[in-house]
């Protein structure tokens, strides 16, 4: 009873950290043309909540689906894969790009590539029916690695005035938001999460390990591909819309599970969701404000992100 008290009260302050964070990115000198300056922040606020909600469910599951918490879907090359689905495009139609595809047809080709690549990873080691997580681990860096340089070579062979239409998606950033995909994804992340949040209890089970799962009466292949497709889906929101962030599902999603004991996963990606809104309201501010658009966003998440993903695996090393 006390340890949900705490529970309530620690989502409680957070959320109410998270308002506060809002306000302040919101209305932190608006000066003279404020109506203007709010609109503009306004945008950036509503895309840092569609990106959050999309990263802390992704990575929360996938860590379930893995049973491993240093592993998130940028990390087994979703990302990349991503950025060699818009460096092929931009390789086949080169400045004709925004006139074949409009920013709805790329992002639904975006997510059938995430949810095949998802299906690929299920079919190559869920279906042999063992948790192989140095496996799951070795084939998503190596097909993230060749995602990569297949992505770097075609880039190589681009024309270089083509090269800036796929520059533009290669970094994360909030100052260029594709306003196009704003309200599509907002609609696709609230269907997705309506039932997603409804198949929380099934993580709450699957936790448990694919035997004891399976035990209890899960269907337990149809629900890993059912929540890959998901995680696929909600990956491709957050990257169309503000580019690839690596670490950030892996640096909000081990903060949560330390400041939040609990196994429930409706308030454990709920939580993540807070921080990680948090996270972003925070660094975007820095950004802005302290650093004056010096450093991208997604560079300083990905140096803290990199080095806690190196203390994470020297830490499992040592247990």
């Amino acid at each position: 009873m006390e340890k949900s008290i705490n529970i309530r009260r620690s989502l409680l302050i957070s959320v109410l950290l998270m308002l506060g964070m809002a306000a302040v990115f919101l209305f932190y000198r608006l000066g003279n043309n404020w109506e203007f300056a709010l609109q503009l922040r306004s945008v950036k606020v509503f895309a840092i909540i569609i990106v959050a909600a999309s990263v802390a469910y992704s990575s929360v599951a996938f860590q379930t689906l893995t049973n491993n918490r240093i592993l998130t879907p940028s990390i087994m090359g979703f990302e990349s894969l991503y950025l060699l689905i818009q460096t092929l495009i931009v390789y086949i139609y080169g400045d004709e790009t925004y006139k074949v595809l409009s920013s709805i047809d790329n992002f639904l080709i975006s997510v059938i590539g995430m949810i095949i690549f998802g299906l690929l990873l299920y079919f190559m080691i869920y279906k042999k029916g063992k948790d192989n997580i140095y496996l799951l681990l070795l084939v998503g860096i190596i097909l993230g690695t060749l995602f990569s340089s297949l992505s770097s070579f075609m880039q190589l062979l681009i024309d270089p005035n083509d090269f800036f239409i796929v520059q533009g998606k290669m970094f994360a950033t909030f100052n260029k938001i594709n306003t196009t995909l704003l309200w599509p994804s907002a609609i696709t992340l609230i269907i997705i999460l309506f039932f997603g949040f409804r198949m929380t209890k099934y993580l709450d089970v699957i936790a448990l390990g694919r035997e004891q799962a399976i035990n209890l009466g899960l269907n337990y292949n149809a629900l890993v591909k059912l929540f890959l497709v998901i995680i696929a889906i909600l990956v491709s929101i957050s990257t169309a819309l503000v580019g690839p962030i690596t670490f950030l599902g892996l640096l909000v999603t081990n903060l949560t599970y330390e400041l939040f004991k609990t196994h429930k996963h409706s308030i454990i990606i709920s939580a993540c969701f807070i921080v990680s809104a948090i996270a972003l309201l925070a660094g975007q501010f820095i950004m802005e404000r302290i650093l004056n658009l010096s450093t991208p966003l997604s560079a300083i998440i990905n140096m803290v992100g990199g080095l806690y993903f190196i203390y994470l695996l020297l830490k499992v090393r040592k247990l």
